[in-house]
């Protein structure tokens, strides 16, 4: 896990920015009520920011238990003794894992690391909210060095089949179930590289689409992140990590359960990757470049677009390139009965 890097500025112009009465007024209010009155009531985005205006507040702003909160309440997965530990050894603890998976991952760096050394553990940290309510927090460790993980497809899930969840969304029944999901339901995927302390969030932040599906009524909710191919092809190929929750149970009506969720990794060509290539892919999304936005569930949509939409190419030119082979097969049994034909007639 990198450590986290102050974004590009300066003190001494930001103090200088500032008017003389402003920057006097906060060098009089005393640390302590800064900290206990004014800090800990920013989110996270705006704790960044306040670190910019002065070296004092920088510094203030740099407190590990505003950082320790910040991370518990927005996921409270992360509050376990072994994810708490693993924290702890890095040079800015707490701060360290909002710059790593607050932002969305926008893609590779110019200049990756080669790195073929896959983790031998990964932790998945998950959390979903309802109306901004959390109704659904586990953590899950999966160990990725067997030959079975390997060659089997990837695939991790935080339900075991039998296992359901009570929620308080309700099930109309009807496409207004699919449409209010796409709003206010969000979720938070952290996979954690405990041996290199390295953690990249998976999610989009918001649905990147809602359905219901036709014979179950099961509603599915897909939250999507694309990543570069790793090792597994050119730069400039792209696979989804899609996080699928499903939701059902209860009467119309009444109140669903989630029911399952679960994290798969698949390539253009609709070819769900096994562990090996996975732990490839998700290498990258370690190491990946971070984009801190404000409205990462846009960015997440538009990235998952353009993907479903070099997918549909990659289609089309498959069925012309199979269509084209076909023709000339054709043509070539054709020509083989005329010939045949001929040859019959002739003697």
């Amino acid at each position: 896990m990198s450590v986290y890097t102050q974004p590009p500025c300066s003190s001494s112009t930001a103090t200088t920015t500032l008017e003389p009465s402003i920057a006097t007024s906060i060098s009089t209010i005393h640390p302590d009520i800064l900290q206990a009155h004014i800090l800990n009531r920013l989110d996270g985005l705006s704790l960044v920011s306040t670190a910019c205006t002065s070296t004092e507040l920088n510094s203030l702003a740099s407190h590990q238990d505003l950082w320790t909160n910040i991370c518990h309440s927005i996921w409270p997965s992360t509050n376990t003794p072994r994810i708490r530990e693993m924290i702890s050894r890095l040079p800015s603890g707490w701060r360290s894992l909002f710059s790593e998976c607050f932002p969305l991952t926008t893609g590779p760096r110019v200049n990756p690391p080669r790195d073929h050394d896959h983790p031998s553990e990964l932790i998945s940290a998950v959390d979903i909210h309802y109306k901004n309510k959390l109704i659904f927090s586990k953590d899950v460790e999966t160990e990725t060095s067997s030959s079975w993980f390997l060659c089997s497809p990837f695939r991790i899930d935080m339900l075991d089949p039998k296992d359901s969840c009570p929620t308080p969304i309700p099930n109309s029944g009807s496409e207004e179930t699919c449409r209010d999901l796409a709003g206010d339901l969000s979720l938070s995927w952290i996979l954690i590289d405990p041996t290199r302390l390295r953690s990249v969030n998976l999610s989009s932040h918001k649905p990147v689409s809602v359905q219901r599906h036709w014979l179950s009524g099961e509603v599915h909710a897909r939250f999507a992140t694309v990543l570069a191919a790793g090792d597994r092809g050119s730069a400039s190929e792209s696979v989804q990590c899609g996080i699928v929750v499903t939701c059902g149970g209860g009467a119309q009506g009444g109140e669903m359960h989630v029911r399952g969720v679960s994290l798969q990794v698949e390539d253009m060509d609709g070819v769900f990757l096994n562990g090996k290539g996975s732990l490839g892919v998700l290498t990258t999304g370690f190491e990946g470049k971070k984009g801190m936005s404000g409205r990462r569930e846009m960015e997440g949509r538009k990235r998952y677009e353009i993907f479903l939409e070099m997918k549909r190419e990659r289609r089309e030119r498959r069925l012309k390139k199979e269509g084209a082979l076909d023709m000339l097969c054709v043509s070539f049994g054709v020509m083989a009965l005329v010939s045949l034909g001929l040859f019959l007639l002739l003697r």
